[in-house]
């Protein structure tokens, strides 16, 4: 049996360090890799033992990192700016990719990370090799307002702090702000992924559950429609906003599939 290995680096970016993480099967040869963008309040420690399980799926090197001001990273020193979805391409992932030599890529992200995903995909068209999205938003609308409206409510029970505080440590006030306060502010009411899904040219892989407390089926069907290159949405049935945890056989078996197709 091949054996899974797991190295551990910080990565130098303008506004500081970034945590990242490798699995690879030791018969791994090649560039090719998965990069991995967490959710709003997450962290490489948080995807578990899934990023493990899909380099052992695809045969694929697999790459996590915290974004700056998360889990094991440095701290920011300020709010997420409105584009920041669309900035983290050139704020990380340019680094990441120059201090681990990685040529062709393909991009995996859960919420906010999908959009990341996406976005990045679009930034470095000719060596993103695909796009698979878990759960991603592609516009604001109603569900997601309220979504996180009900969710600033439940962090403010005794001990959710602390337990964001597990991940990101001292950051973790930080960390729930940014979410919040960015999601909610008007000046996000009109944000979509839509310029970045015309300018993308590699296919696409988006998941969502159909049960999902921060989006309708509307937003893999329109990350599909509006993709410029091959798409499919496919909907996960009796799922929530964590497919990779709820369903992660089935995820696993989708992304090993998508991954073989190209």
């Amino acid at each position: 049996m091949t054996k899974l290995t797991s190295t551990e680096t910080l990565i130098p970016a303008p506004a500081g360090k970034l945590f990242v993480r490798e699995w690879r099967l030791e018969a791994v040869h090649g560039d090719q890799c998965i990069i991995m963008f967490h959710d709003s309040l997450g962290s490489v420690d948080q995807w578990r033992d899934f990023p493990a399980r899909i380099a052992e799926a695809t045969g694929l090197r697999v790459i996590a990192y915290d974004r700056l001001g998360f889990g094991r990273s440095d701290a920011n020193p300020r709010l997420l700016a409105p584009d920041f979805v669309r900035d983290e391409a050139v704020s990380a992932l340019r680094f990441i990719r120059d201090a681990l030599s990685i040529d062709r890529m393909i991009l995996f992200g859960h919420s906010v990370g999908g959009g990341m995903a996406v976005a990045a995909g679009a930034a470095f068209a000719d060596e993103t090799a695909g796009v698979i999205t878990l759960a991603a938003q592609a516009f604001v609308e109603d569900r997601t307002i309220s979504g996180i409206e009900r969710a600033r409510i439940a962090f403010q029970a005794e001990g959710q702090i602390e337990r964001l505080a597990r991940y990101h440590g001292d950051k973790a006030r930080w960390v729930l702000d940014a979410w919040i306060e960015t999601w909610l502010s008007p000046d996000r009411a009109d944000w979509t992924l839509d310029d970045d899904l015309r300018r993308l040219r590699s296919p696409i892989l988006a998941l969502h559950g159909d049960h999902d407390e921060y989006g309708p089926r509307a937003h893999p069907d329109r990350i599909a429609a509006l993709a410029g290159a091959r798409a499919e949405a496919v909907l996960l049935k009796d799922c929530h906003h964590m497919p990779h945890r709820e369903m992660p056989d089935e995820v696993l078996r989708l992304t090993a599939e998508f991954v073989e197709s190209l």
